[in-house]
């Protein structure tokens, strides 16, 4: 059997968090590798984009999480086998990857340019996408994006969501998505309440 082991940040959260969750559903072992800031500083030009999540396997290292997603969903049976529902999975994660670059960009500015930063990203790229979003939870018969049951789309956008709500994005109203996509609010909602999803934070919080 495959040995692996996933390297990103010490957060529930983020771009590793729909492959953690794809491989508890998959039942597959695998080490959390979860690291601070510091140690990714210290080890950053190890991985092949200077960037993290990396899985190694068999001690082989591949990054480009929505592929990982892929990989380990098709393992978990959360990545459809029709061609036409993995395009509309695709579409999801291209657009979730998308909305991550224009968040990141306002990382790590000074108070006031973030604030600055952060209202005309709530005005602007982060309405445009969650309302695409929502017509594309819609298209998908309004509970999951594709194949009429839970795949790596679902996940990827409820950690998404999760962390908008959360309040992690200072200037970011916590119910932006509420307001501005209640469909997907209510998505969120329902894929926290799902079975699988439920059985990996059991496992966090033991």
């Amino acid at each position: 059997m495959a040995r692996y082991k996933l390297t990103y940040f010490d957060i529930d959260g983020g771009r590793a968090e729909p492959i953690r969750i794809a491989f508890h559903t998959a039942g597959i072992d695998f080490e959390d590798n979860r690291i601070s800031f510091a140690e990714f500083g210290e080890m950053r030009s190890g991985t092949p984009f200077n960037s993290v999540p990396v899985l190694e396997i068999d001690g082989a290292q591949i990054s480009q999480s929505n592929a990982l997603s892929r990989y380990i969903g098709k393992m978990a049976g959360l990545y459809p086998a029709n061609d036409l529902q993995a395009l509309y999975c695709d579409e999801v994660l291209g657009a979730l990857e998308d909305l991550s670059h224009h968040i990141v960009r306002t990382f790590g500015l000074p108070e006031e340019e973030l604030q600055l930063a952060r209202e005309k990203l709530v005005d602007g790229w982060l309405s445009t996408y969650l309302k695409g979003l929502d017509q594309l939870l819609i298209r998908g018969g309004g509970e999951y994006f594709a194949d009429n049951q839970l795949t790596v789309a679902d996940l990827r956008a409820f950690v998404q969501m999760r962390s908008l709500s959360d309040g992690i994005l200072d200037y970011v109203p916590t119910d932006i998505v509420q307001q501005v996509a209640p469909g997907l609010f209510d998505h969120q909602e329902r894929i926290s309440a799902e079975p699988r999803v439920r059985a990996y934070y059991t496992t966090r919080s033991q």
